[in-house]
């Protein structure tokens, strides 16, 4: 029988072993986000740079690879308990909340990397500001998010009367590895966003909205065989700087 957990944090410690299986091989995750957060994050050697929402930790492992001097932090003890299998016991990994203060002094990193996150929070202008604390001057945000057109377009199709100008929840069960989670992500429109990332200080300095890997179309034939193009609409991306 599937388990189910209704909080968030809990939510992925129900499905940790599942999802992490999930993003080592899926298009949205190895062959669509996380190159695209690569591509965007550049030359990191010796940058050192915080994985907000680590996860299990493929993001901080490729990072560490390029010669990034990490840091990871989760709400999910279950998949920090992935990353440290994966990352070993020296990667320095430890369970935060976002919508907290961050256990960081000010000015402690180069560079924050928000991947796929950010979306699970009402609010947010209280991480946003922690963000642009725990960065030196200068220190970027790279982040990415779910389109919110894509999104809203998704939810027209299926029949849901949703206001794209509204912030508004989202609850999805996911069922991953036998067990069941219930997430709830919060949806808003592009201006909110970079309103709220400019109201924090940062400087937007790209949005992006990437192709695949170019891997992607023969390893996924029958996702690519109604899409126009070389891309698709799936994930948001900025690079924002802190002045």
């Amino acid at each position: 029988m599937d388990t189910f957990d209704p909080t968030p944090a809990n939510g992925y410690d129900s499905i940790a072993e599942g999802y992490t299986a999930e993003n080592e091989t899926s298009l949205l995750n190895a062959y669509y986000e996380r190159p695209a957060m690569l591509d965007l994050a550049g030359d990191v050697t010796g940058r050192r740079i915080l994985d907000a929402g680590c996860g299990a930790g493929p993001l901080f492992a490729a990072l560490r690879d390029r010669g990034a001097l990490m840091t990871g932090i989760d709400a999910s003890p279950a998949m920090l308990e992935l990353a440290r299998r994966r990352l070993g016991p020296g990667a320095d990994l430890r369970v935060a909340d976002l919508a907290e203060p961050l256990p960081f002094p000010d000015n402690a990193f180069d560079d924050v990397t928000a991947s796929l996150v950010l979306h699970y929070l009402r609010d947010w202008a209280p991480t946003l500001t922690e963000l642009r604390r725990v960065l030196t001057p200068g220190g970027r945000l790279i982040a990415s998010v779910e389109h919110p057109f894509a999104i809203w377009t998704a939810q027209r199709s299926a029949g849901e009367k949703t206001d794209y100008f509204e912030t508004r929840p989202r609850t999805e069960d996911w069922l991953m590895g036998g067990r069941t989670a219930r997430l709830t992500f919060w949806d808003r429109p592009l201006h909110a966003m970079t309103d709220a990332f400019t109201t924090a200080g940062f400087r937007i300095t790209v949005i992006s909205e990437p192709p695949p890997a170019p891997a992607a179309r023969d390893l996924f034939p029958d996702v690519f065989r109604d899409v126009l193009g070389a891309s698709f609409l799936g994930f948001l991306f900025f690079v924002l700087q802190s002045d």
